[in-house]
C-alpha cells in the first residue's frame, strides 16, 4: 500500500471516528468482490439478454416468461454468494455504532447476510417474489424452481394471477417511495457519506450523494473506477473495496 492511499485511509478512519452520523451508500462493487456480475459485466447475465421492460411484464404472459428465464439464471449466483470483505466491515462499523445506515442499489441481500440491519433497498430485492395484483410475497428460491420445472409463471396462491415478479425494480418501474423518502433523510443529514463501488450514474440514486454534499457532508468515493462525482468529493480512492475498509477498521481498532 502506498504512502498516498495510507494517507487517504488515515484521514477517512479519522473522520469516521468524528462523525455523529455516517451513511454508506453500495453499488454492484461491493458484491462483484462476492463473486456477483455487475448489471454492465461483458458476457454476464444481463448483458446477454434483452430487457425486459415494466410495461412488458405486466401486459405479455411472453414478457412474463422470459423475465423469469432471466432471473432464473441469475438466481444461481445470488444464492450461492456470500458477503464480501466489505459487507462485513459494513456491518461491524453499524454494530460499533459508525454507521448509521447503508442504503443500497444492489439487490442481493448481502448487507443482511453480513449483519447490517438498518439497509434501504433502493432497488427492491431478488430474495421474495410479488404479487403485482394482490401484493402477497413469498421467498424467491422455491417458486424459482417451480419455473424452471415448468417454465410457467407461477400463480399466485392467494389471487390465482400469474404477473408474479421478483420483488426488484424493472426498467419502467417507480422505485418505492418509502424506501427513497428514508434514503434523503439520511443523505440530509449525515455528516460523512461513504459512496463505495457504485459507478454513480443511474439515477435517481446518485442524487443522493450529490444532495449529502451540497448539504456539507464530508463525501468519500470508493470506487475501482472515476466517476462522474469524484470532482464533488472532499476524498477519493480508486482501489479495491475490501482491502481498502478492512484497513480502514484496523485505524479504528488502533485508535480505540
Amino acid at each position: 500500500m502506498n504512502d498516498d492511499l495510507e494517507s487517504k485511509l488515515k484521514q477517512l478512519a479519522a473522520w469516521l471516528k468524528e462523525s455523529r452520523r455516517t451513511v454508506a451508500f453500495t453499488g454492484a462493487g461491493i458484491s462483484t468482490e462476492s463473486g456477483l456480475d455487475a448489471y454492465r459485466t461483458p458476457g454476464g447475465v444481463w448483458a446477454r439478454n434483452r430487457v425486459v421492460y415494466f410495461q412488458e411484464f405486466m401486459e405479455s404472459e411472453a414478457g412474463r416468461i422470459e423475465y423469469w428465464r432471466q432471473k432464473a439464471e441469475a438466481h444461481a449466483s445470488f444464492a450461492t454468494a456470500r458477503p464480501s470483505a466489505g459487507h462485513l466491515v459494513l456491518a461491524r462499523l453499524e454494530q460499533r455504532q459508525q454507521l448509521a445506515a447503508v442504503i443500497t442499489q444492489n439487490i442481493d441481500g448481502l448487507h443482511q447476510d453480513a449483519g447490517s440491519r438498518e439497509v434501504l433497498e433502493l432497488h427492491g430485492t431478488a430474495r421474495y417474489v410479488a404479487c403485482m395484483d394482490c401484493h402477497a410475497r413469498y421467498p424467491a428460491g422455491p417458486l424459482v424452481e417451480q419455473f424452471l420445472a415448468s417454465d410457467k409463471v407461477p400463480p399466485c396462491t392467494e389471487c390465482g394471477r400469474d404477473r408474479m415478479k421478483h420483488a426488484t425494480v424493472s426498467f419502467g418501474q417507480a422505485l418505492p417511495t418509502d424506501v427513497v423518502a428514508k434514503a434523503v433523510e439520511y443523505a440530509k443529514k449525515c455528516e460523512v457519506f461513504l459512496a463505495l463501488g457504485s459507478s454513480l450514474v443511474v439515477y435517481p440514486a446518485a442524487d443522493l450523494p450529490q444532495m449529502a454534499a451540497r448539504r456539507g457532508a464530508k463525501l468519500v468515493i470508493i470506487n475501482d473506477e472515476p466517476t462522474p462525482l469524484d470532482p464533488l468529493a472532499a476524498l477519493v480512492i480508486h482501489d479495491k473495496l475490501g482491502p481498502v475498509l478492512s484497513r480502514v477498521e484496523s485505524l479504528l481498532d488502533a485508535a480505540d
